[in-house]
């Protein structure tokens, strides 16, 4: 074993400990609905009880048969979560499909109450779960061990995206390349402990759990073939990067030719019914937020108007296909302040063509109340009544930003800009200019309502957090 590498041995437990937790709280949510739904409303007396029994047995099995509790999807992405939608989906068409059989119209109250209810309750129950594994894991706590087969360039970005998403729960502890030097060579950080011939005897010696495999010099199909046989019976998770460009989800197929499988990548749409719902449910949410927040927009405008400047601010940005619009915010510098930026130029902290500054002498004193709590965005809500913004989406740009774009950075210019979005909700201004890039293009090549619904969610924590929010 390399001298300077050390692996924790007990990370396998935590894995268990978690899967015990989920389950545990799944059967709480699943008796605790159950129960309510048996002692309230006009069907809570007599054979309710036996109903919902009925329905309790079918979300477990629903959850068991699309395979909820599979180790391999708790607390990672979003696919444990549509394992329980399509579980509890199920439930409730059985449970329908059983009373018109059977003629059992009292059933209704179940197929459209108590088994959504059950739904939502299980993934709050999950989210819950997942929050305090990623609390933990920002601790450097339950975290599994990963070796990264690969060129250095490979090798690097893994290691930087790992780093930069320790929610994920990997923590890169060792590489090997193809001219591996153990010991005397470290990339990122991470010793380089062997060539490609020495994965196998590595992950045994040091108890890996997780081998990724990233593009590399003399990595062909055999030598990845004869990696997976080795680690059989190890319980080692393979991961191999294709070296594709960042597409994932609906677009994403696998398509074997003869026994050979082959990722096929479909056109991204950027119209359809998809996009015309998401503009309906944009503009509706929009309105709906906009009459919620009414005192508080009024509470905030008298606050602004303290320093006698007006309340909004209005600026020109570039949004879907390079069209100018007027994006409205709460003010929150001084009233000259676009005419200091060449003034405060030496002092940019801000990568690449962005303007910015952890302590900006424009900023008033309300608005860096704003500006912690994102509340000067509150505004652009009549941007996406208007249809020039969406809820989610890129970064809306400034003019004198778009003219220093290269050409992959204009496909931002595919969708409408959002109030939040990647950029948002993984660091703001804190970000590099190319991880910047890069968030806003991953969401234009592979947007889908899911990831709308994620990055929404992920807004509020945020938000609360205001990490980047300068």
């Amino acid at each position: 074993m390399s001298p300077s590498v050390t692996v924790r041995t007990s990370s396998r437990r935590w894995q268990q400990r978690l899967a015990r937790v989920v389950v545990a709280t799944d059967l709480a949510v699943i008796a605790l609905v159950a129960g309510i739904a048996t002692m309230v409303g006009d069907w809570g007396l007599g054979p309710s009880a036996q109903f919902n029994l009925v329905a309790a047995a079918l979300v477990l099995t629903g959850l068991l048969v699309f395979r909820a509790w599979d180790r391999g999807v708790l607390g990672q992405g979003s696919e444990e979560f549509n394992r329980v939608l399509r579980g509890t989906a199920v439930a409730a068409i059985v449970l329908a499909l059983a009373g018109m059989a059977l003629k059992v119209d009292a059933v209704r109250p179940w197929i459209f109450g108590v088994i959504p209810a059950t739904g939502a309750a299980l993934l709050l129950g999950r989210y819950t779960v997942r929050r305090l594994l990623h609390r933990a894991r920002r601790d450097a706590r339950c975290m599994s061990s990963v070796l990264v087969v690969g060129s250095e360039a490979s090798i690097a970005d893994l290691v930087a995206r790992t780093r930069r998403v320790p929610h994920h729960g990997w923590t890169v502890v060792a590489a090997c390349t193809s001219t591996g030097t153990a010991g005397s060579t470290e990339i990122a950080g991470v010793p380089v402990i062997g060539d490609l011939d020495d994965v196998a005897r590595h992950v045994r010696e040091l108890g890996i759990e997780v081998v990724a495999v990233a593009p590399a010099p003399g990595w062909g199909p055999k030598r990845l073939h004869r990696l997976a046989w080795d680690l059989e019976g190890e319980g080692v998770e393979l991961v191999v990067d294709p070296g594709l460009m960042e597409i994932t989800g609906p677009r994403l197929h696998v398509a074997p030719v003869d026994g050979l499988p082959l990722l096929r990548l479909t056109e991204p749409r950027w119209g359809g019914p998809a996009r015309i719902a998401k503009n309906i449910i944009d503009r509706t949410a929009a309105i709906a937020l906009v009459v919620l927040l009414a005192p508080v927009f009024l509470f905030l405008a008298f606050a602004i108007r303290q320093d006698g400047g007006p309340v909004f601010y209005r600026q020109e940005r570039v949004g879907r296909a390079g069209q100018r619009f007027q994006m409205i915010k709460f003010r929150s510098m001084v009233v000259n302040a676009d005419k200091l930026v060449d003034q405060l130029a030496a002092t940019n902290e801000g990568s690449g063509p962005l303007f910015k500054m952890k302590r900006d002498p424009r900023i008033t004193r309300i608005g860096g109340f704003l500006r912690r709590l994102s509340l000067d965005e509150l505004p652009q809500l009549f941007n996406v009544i208007g249809g020039s913004m969406s809820l989610v989406g890129p970064r809306p740009p400034l003019e004198r930003e778009v003219a220093t774009y290269a050409d992959d950075a204009r496909r931002k210019f595919l969708v409408r800009p959002g109030l939040t979005g990647l950029w948002q909700v993984s660091g703001r201004s804190d970000l590099t200019w190319e991880e910047s890039v890069r968030l806003d293009l991953r969401y234009v090549e592979n947007w889908s309502p899911a990831l709308d619904a994620s990055i929404l969610l992920k807004t509020v924590g945020a938000v609360m957090r205001g990490r980047g929010a300068y």
